[in-house]
C-alpha cells in the first residue's frame, strides 16, 4: 500500500506511520490488493485526507466500511462516483439535505465538493474486499482512525463532529466536548430512519449555525 495522502496529514500522523500495526496493516492490504478486487482503487484509499486538508478542517462525519460494490467506493464516507446509484444511506442523507436547507435533491453521489470545503469524511474502516462487508475490519484500519479523530481532538478547536449511529457515537469517548461541538442522531440507513431517528435531525443546518458563529464559511451542502 502506498502512502498516498496529503503531506501536512502526513507530518500530522507520522507517528502512527512508523507503528508496527501500521505495518502490519500495509502488507495485509497489500496481499489483499494483489489477490482479490478491493475497494476503493488503491489511489483513493486516503481520498478524504487528499480532498480536507487540516488547516481547512471545519467538520468530521464518521462512517464505518467503505461501499463494497463495484464502482461505489471513492475513499470518502457515505459517498459514490458521479453517476452512480445512490446507496440507501446516502438517499437518506441527502433528503435530510434538502428538507433542512430546502435544496432540490442532487443528482450526483460525490461528496467531493463537501470533501473540499472542509468536511473530513473518514470511514473507521479505509478498505474492504469486494461484496464482502466488514473484510477489513479489525486489520488496524480502527487503530489509525482513532488515532486521526485523537489528533484532530488534541491540535485544533471548534471542529464539528457529527456521530450518526451507535457506531460513530462509540468514537465519542475521543473527543474533547468542551474544546468541540457534537451531533450525534440515529444513523441514515433504511431501518434508522424508518423509525424516526434520522429525518428531522437538522445537523447541516445546525452545523452551518456553529460555523456562523465561529466566523467561518458555512458548507455548501
Amino acid at each position: 500500500m502506498e502512502l498516498k495522502i496529503d503531506d501536512r496529514w502526513k507530518s500530522l500522523l507520522q507517528e502512527e506511520f512508523d507503528k508496527p500495526y501500521f505495518e502490519a496493516l500495509t502488507q495485509f492490504v497489500k496481499s489483499e490488493y494483489a489477490n482479490h478486487e478491493c475497494f476503493p482503487p488503491a489511489n483513493q484509499i486516503f481520498n478524504a485526507f487528499n480532498h480536507c486538508h487540516p488547516e481547512d478542517l471545519k467538520v468530521v462525519i464518521i462512517g464505518q466500511d467503505p461501499y463494497h460494490g463495484h464502482g461505489q467506493a471513492n475513499g470518502l464516507c457515505f459517498s459514490v462516483n458521479d453517476g452512480v446509484q445512490h446507496p440507501p444511506s446516502l438517499v437518506n442523507i441527502f433528503k435530510e439535505v434538502s428538507n433542512d436547507l430546502g435544496k432540490p435533491y442532487p443528482e450526483s453521489g460525490n461528496l467531493m465538493s463537501w470533501a473540499d470545503q472542509g468536511v473530513l469524511l473518514l470511514n473507521a474502516t479505509l478498505t474492504v474486499r469486494t461484496h464482502q462487508a466488514g473484510s477489513h475490519q479489525s486489520k488496524g484500519w480502527e487503530n489509525f482512525t482513532d488515532a486521526v479523530i485523537k489528533k484532530i481532538n488534541s491540535t485544533t478547536t471548534g471542529i464539528i463532529f457529527l456521530l450518526w449511529g451507535g457506531y460513530a457515537k462509540k468514537k465519542l469517548k475521543l473527543i474533547n466536548t468542551s474544546k468541540h461541538f457534537i451531533l450525534t442522531s440515529g444513523h441514515p440507513s433504511p431501518l434508522s430512519a424508518n423509525r424516526g431517528y434520522w429525518f428531522g435531525n437538522k445537523h447541516f443546518s445546525k452545523v452551518n449555525k456553529v460555523l456562523y458563529e465561529q466566523g467561518k464559511l458555512p458548507i455548501n451542502w
